[in-house]
């Protein structure tokens, strides 16, 4: 027999992002707020992160990722946000309705209205296209997290890190509470993902970098025993390790929206938003790592609030109607940009800025033009995987409906 929720507002996921929805929302009285979680339970990504630092605009003091997730979900249980875990969504239906299963059997959704906050994932080793043997510990940091703070297990002892973003850096840090020493970081690019001076923890615990290098092959029978890097110059390099860690090159997790009715941003991976966070259906919403890979649980948190206001204006009846005027795209050098459409200006409730990341490392103008007038121009240094912020204020002059505002980052490339 198949169940039936009815609810005001679904939130499919339990992370951050979708616990600060469920808050504003039920702080803008709204009665039935859902949260929706796969899990066994709700916090998301911060629950397998077993250090600082997480929590310090959310409660005031610096917490460890299990801890946060602990205080998340009592807060969301206090303002009586209804969770329903170890339910998975399996379709979005038009007009915000949900198809889910549970161990007990089908689930159907009749909700108001959808928030998405399904997170992001990392890249997997077939989606890094790494050849060689296919050996047991090649892993990427979600799994390490899991195994050392969850299952209380060691994945390996001594293995090669791949990658240098804010997640790699957690990742050598979830090694070294463990015990786990790390032989080797190992960078594609010419210099770390991670800002400076986060970026010299690897070399302060003695763990080599090695920049400009790339995986050729993973060795071993049974288990990882090497590795072949090849280094900047061409030349090969064996390590000799019992793991490889793949970290970062995060992938929003958008296989709900795929084939559902929404339509699909190529740039970001996730779902086209407005500046409303709101998707082609008007009845779905979006939040968090879902929108872009990827951002600090404390920006998906902030996320999220913003985005449960909204959705309380909208059931109030008080936000502009869904009516795109103005498409925004990617030009030169830029990988993604967030929203991708703007809907009827003039609401002051909407997110704050437009966010862009670009391809490649440059040094130049960063431009948002309609046609050939320039709205906004900033110069200055550009790095990939770096967040990049453009005020919504600033494109909300005079447009044509139906006009596309381009943004571009032309510059000196650096590599």
């Amino acid at each position: 027999m198949t169940e039936t929720i009815a609810t005001d507002v679904a939130i499919v996921g339990g992370g951050p992002a979708g616990i600060a929805a469920a808050l504003a929302l039920r702080s803008r009285g709204v009665q039935r707020v859902t949260i929706l979680e796969r899990e066994t339970d709700v916090g998301g990504v911060p629950r397998h992160c077993g250090h600082p630092p997480f929590g310090m605009r959310e409660f005031g003091r610096v917490l460890t990722g299990p801890a946060y997730a602990r205080r998340l979900a009592e807060a969301a249980r206090q303002a009586g946000v209804e969770i329903r875990t170890g339910l998975s969504v399996t379709a979005l239906r038009p007009e915000a309705r949900l198809d889910a299963t549970t161990a007990a059997g089908p689930v159907e959704i009749a909700a108001g209205r959808v928030v998405l906050a399904t997170g992001a994932r990392e890249s997997s080793r077939a989606a890094r296209l790494i050849s060689g043997d296919r050996p047991v510990g090649v892993i990427t940091t979600g799994t390490l997290q899991h195994e050392v703070h969850i299952e209380k297990m060691l994945p390996f002892r001594c293995p090669v890190i791949v990658g240098t973003e804010l997640v790699s850096l957690s990742a050598v840090a979830t090694c070294r509470k463990a015990g786990i020493r790390p032989v080797a970081v190992v960078e594609a690019a010419d210099r770390p993902t991670a800002r400076r001076p986060l970026d010299l923890f690897p070399r302060l615990l003695g763990i080599p970098m090695h920049y400009r290098a790339t995986i050729a092959e993973i060795r071993g029978r049974g288990r990882v025993e090497a590795i072949a890097i090849r280094l900047a110059d061409g030349s090969m390099c064996e390590i000799a390790c019992d793991g490889v860690l793949l970290t970062g090159r995060f992938t929003p997790e958008a296989a709900l929206v795929r084939p559902s009715h929404l339509v699909l941003d190529d740039g970001s991976g996730g779902p086209v938003i407005d500046q409303f966070g709101r998707c082609s259906d008007p009845s779905y919403f979006a939040a968090g790592n879902l929108l872009r890979p990827i951002e600090t649980a404390g920006w998906s948190y902030r996320e999220g609030a913003r985005i449960g206001a909204i959705i309380a204006d909208d059931l109030a009846g008080t936000l502009p109607p869904c009516v795109t005027t103005t498409t925004i795209v990617g030009g030169a050098n830029v990988k993604l940009v967030v929203p991708q459409r703007l809907s009827a200006s003039g609401h002051t409730g909407s997110l704050d800025s437009l966010q862009i990341r670009v391809e490649a490392a440059t040094t130049g103008p960063l431009v948002a033009r309609d046609g050939s007038q320039v709205l906004w121009r900033r110069n200055g240094r550009l790095l990939p995987e770096r967040r990049i912020l453009i005020p919504l204020s600033a494109l909300q002059g005079p447009r044509a409906a139906g006009g596309t505002i381009i943004i571009e980052a032309a510059g000196s490339g650096s590599g």
